[in-house]
């Protein structure tokens, strides 16, 4: 059963999404509340940048409904936030700059860093202070490390203040240390600043340590429809434990067991639960599936 769009900042129902005669999403439910921390793992081509697309506002669905804080999400705006994994910094802009434009993009009118108000800069430079960049506030792009360059392009997102922050494998392209270092700087982040974040990645025990809920996308599964074409739905949705500010609970058994049970549930095609059985056990997790998906 659904639950009301008033408890949630985020609800999708009954969403599907196909390109051409090819169903990638097929009937997607998801509820998310205020100041959880969603990460979302799947196989490859199952969908999931389509998901976020759709989140976004980039793309439209076929079907379905989906609102952010009650109300239709239209084009992409102010309501949601989005850190890529290639940084959106424009180099021939400083690092206040670069987070001063989304301000003055959103007031319709030419960008002129030099004319910001004193209130504007002083908002870009609390971001800054939160995001340890202070000291680079006047240096450019290509004179910061990639770590750094990524936490310009989420303060460039705060700034703007979304009730939802959209993050598409924003490390992906960082080395391992650094891409570590940035997990514990989000989770620090997401903590002090209570946001709302849906993080999409491929990576498993990135998405089993950073999230306080994750969602497994996949296309593998089997319902009672028959022979008929199938797009991914999300076949589990975990609660998981409090987030730990320490990288040691990944070797910990607990954790491996959660990410190979994850690989069984999502990414085995051997492995197909019928929608009767998905793992569903957040409490905000629905289903809306047609009488004929689960006719037995």
């Amino acid at each position: 059963m659904a639950m009301s769009n008033e408890q949630s900042i985020l609800h999708i129902e009954d969403v599907y999404k196909s390109y051409g005669d090819k169903l990638i999403l097929d009937n997607i439910d998801l509820s998310v509340n205020k100041g959880e921390f969603c990460t979302l793992v799947g196989p490859s081509g199952c969908g999931k940048s389509t998901l976020l697309r759709l989140i976004l506002g980039q793309e439209k669905a076929d079907h379905g409904a989906l609102t952010i804080n009650g109300h239709a999400a239209g084009y992409p705006d102010t309501e949601r936030g989005i850190v890529f994994q290639r940084y959106s910094l424009y180099p021939h802009l400083t690092v206040l700059e670069n987070v001063l434009l989304g301000k003055h993009l959103s007031k319709r009118r030419w960008y002129l860093p030099w004319v910001a108000s004193q209130a504007s800069k002083d908002e870009a430079m609390h971001y800054l202070d939160v995001l340890r960049l202070s000291a680079a506030a006047n240096k450019y792009p290509h004179e910061l490390s990639g770590g750094m360059q990524q936490r310009v392009a989420i303060a460039q997102a705060l700034i703007m203040k979304p009730p939802v922050l959209l993050m598409d494998e924003p490390f992906g392209a960082l080395d391992p240390d650094t891409r570590e270092e940035l997990q514990l700087f989000l989770l620090e982040l997401w903590d002090k600043e209570k946001l709302t974040i849906f993080f999409v990645t491929h990576d498993l025990e990135e998405a089993c340590f950073l999230g306080s809920r994750m969602l497994v996308l996949s296309q593998y599964y089997a319902d009672d429809r028959g022979e008929v074409a199938r797009g991914a739905k999300i076949v589990s949705d975990y609660a998981l434990p409090s987030v730990a500010l320490s990288t040691e609970i990944k070797t910990s058994s607990v954790f491996q067991e959660l990410i190979g049970s994850v690989r069984q549930q999502g990414f085995d095609p051997s492995v197909l639960q019928h929608v009767r059985d998905f793992n569903l056990e957040h409490p905000d997790s629905f289903q809306t599936l047609l009488d004929q998906e689960r006719s037995g």
